[in-house]
């Protein structure tokens, strides 16, 4: 896991769904899951990173992200 990664995880925007517009460290868990028990994250870089993020959150470790928001 990167620094790098981790910053977009704290300000990248999910562009589709349910929950269009929140940043994915604000994804529901559930909503992750779902992804995960389906086996279908998006393809590219964005469903690396919300594979990334459940993993995150599965751990506990939410507030390692938080404080990397561009906008608090």
């Amino acid at each position: 896991m990167e620094k790098e990664h981790l910053i977009e995880i704290a300000n990248t925007v999910m562009p589709f769904g349910k929950y269009q517009g929140r940043v994915l460290i604000d994804l529901p868990e559930e909503y992750l899951l779902w992804f995960a028990r389906k086996g279908e994250f998006p393809q590219g870089h964005l469903g690396e990173l919300m594979e990334l993020t459940l993993a995150i959150k599965v751990d506990g470790l939410e507030g390692l992200v938080k404080p990397l928001r561009r906008n608090g």
